[in-house]
């Protein structure tokens, strides 16, 4: 059996993991979200896991405040999200989702549930859970060092798919 280096092991995973996403992630035609450009899909995705402030996501997306806020617009004019005060500082505004913007992205994440679901079933249940164990470990190592990450955490413990 041969060693790989940690070289060759960075080149698999930033060759595979792409790859994968790209195959699990095939926008479907009567998806609603298709014409949503990519940050603007980004943004969405965050706030369906809850509100946030719009520097909060600016650092989760690592982008300027004034991008985030004219993302932000966007959205707001196509209706998809909204901004709230904060209960308890009205001064604080948050970004959400509207029912429009929350239906969406519940079908989106539905639809690439059951995609994933399909290529899952093709695997043994020991071996489902040696992927899950693993694709959480290299998470969790990814969020390990705060100035890899910028000082993000993800919005909550286990992967999103």
């Amino acid at each position: 059996m041969s060693k790989e280096s940690l070289s060759d092991q960075a080149t698999q995973i930033t060759t595979i993991l792409p790859r994968l996403l790209r195959r699990l992630s095939v926008p479907y035609s009567e998806d609603p979200a298709m014409d949503l450009p990519l940050a603007q899909m980004r943004v969405c995705s965050l706030l369906y896991d809850g509100s946030q402030t719009m520097s909060a996501l600016s650092r989760e997306l690592g982008i300027s405040l004034s991008a985030m806020t004219q993302i932000a617009d966007r959205l707001e004019r196509s209706h998809l999200v909204e901004r709230v005060s904060e209960e308890g500082d009205r001064r604080v505004k948050l970004l959400c989702l509207t029912d429009q913007g929350r239906e969406i992205m519940r079908l989106k994440r539905e639809k690439r549930k059951r995609r994933v679901s399909k290529v899952l079933r093709r695997l043994d249940t020991e071996s489902r859970r040696a992927v899950l164990d693993a694709l959480q470990m290299l998470l969790d190592a990814a969020y390990k060092d705060p100035a890899d990450a910028k000082g993000r955490m993800p919005a909550e413990k286990g992967l999103i798919l």
